[in-house]
């Protein structure tokens, strides 16, 4: 019997675009796009952080660990969906819980909505990709995985590009979901503790007649951990290309 009679029995293609595979995709960008049709972005900003600030600790007040699950739930679609202005609620959640446990509270919701992006990405595209990019991409994936850890570590630190572009990338680039997950839940403490403390003091300096200035963030003591955190990241990375330019192997 010919096989190639029956059309349902040949192999399917790994790098094709069907509907099943975009449709993760496809749900993340009306996410997005709804966010502005309903103009939710208006409640994401420093502006609506000072009308809402009584209203935001008065739930905390009333509903306490509620408050806090509703919290993480909504960072968590809020990173999945990409929208703008993370750093905000970041704030909020200063103000609403105090450094510690918005910190706490940030990173879980940040890491469950990195983490679909990253599995509705890879599941989408990352074939795709491969068949596009060819043997440039099998060179990246190489040139990435030998030091993935320490790669993922330092973008995540390090805010040099947008936080939606640090989620997709990994997954073109073949990182497991074990290293994005710990590099992601690890490397966004130190940032999010900052926005956490910025809020914590918003309520304060909002109380007191002032404005709030994000300015804040750029001072020493600030960035100076987050720097620091960095270069540890950076040194795996220095050290095998300095052994590999002396002919010595990597360890």
């Amino acid at each position: 019997m010919n096989e190639n009679a029956n059309p349902s029995s040949r192999p399917r293609c790994k790098g094709g675009l069907s509907a099943g595979r975009v449709l993760p995709i496809f749900i993340l960008a009306a996410g997005f796009a709804a966010f502005f049709v309903f103009d939710l972005n208006s409640y994401i900003s420093l502006n609506a952080l000072k009308t809402h600030q009584d209203q935001l600790k008065l739930w905390v007040d009333n509903y306490g660990v509620l408050t806090g699950v509703a919290f993480t739930t909504i960072y968590a679609v809020a990173v999945a969906f990409s929208i703008p202005g993370a750093v905000f609620i970041t704030i909020a959640g200063g103000l609403m819980f105090g450094p510690y446990l918005a910190t706490f509270y940030v990173v879980i919701g940040a890491t469950i909505g990195a983490l679909a992006v990253f599995v509705a990405a890879r599941y989408a595209f990352q074939d795709f990709f491969r068949e596009k990019v060819g043997s440039a991409a099998k060179r990246m994936e190489d040139g990435f995985r030998v030091n993935e850890l320490s790669y993922m570590f330092i973008l995540r630190l390090v805010p040099l590009f947008p936080f939606w572009l640090v989620n997709l990338v990994p997954a073109f680039l073949g990182v497991s979901v074990r290293t994005y997950v710990i590099c992601t839940l690890i490397g966004i403490i130190p940032g999010a503790f900052v926005y956490s403390l910025v809020g914590d003091g918003a309520g304060a300096v909002l109380d007191a007649g002032g404005d709030l200035n994000l300015a804040i963030i750029f001072e020493p003591r600030f960035i100076a951990p987050i720097v620091g955190l960095a270069v540890l990241a950076s040194i795996p990375i220095v050290y095998k290309r300095i052994r590999t330019r002396r002919g010595m192997p990597a360890a």
